[in-house]
């Protein structure tokens, strides 16, 4: 009776946690290459300073 309990613990509480952590690691990351992407093609402009 124990294993379908652990069981259902992991696909309702495990798996979307892991989805969502995964997403925002995900995210994150691509949202540093495209901004240092960005500042690196667009090194010059007067409108980087006014950019947080």
């Amino acid at each position: 009776m124990i294993g379908p309990v652990i069981i259902l613990v992991v696909l309702v509480v495990v798996m979307p946690v892991s989805v969502l952590m995964s997403g925002a690691v995900a995210s994150a990351l691509l949202g540093f290459l495209v901004k240092d992407d960005v500042d690196r093609s667009h090194e010059g402009s007067e409108l980087l300073e006014t950019n947080i």
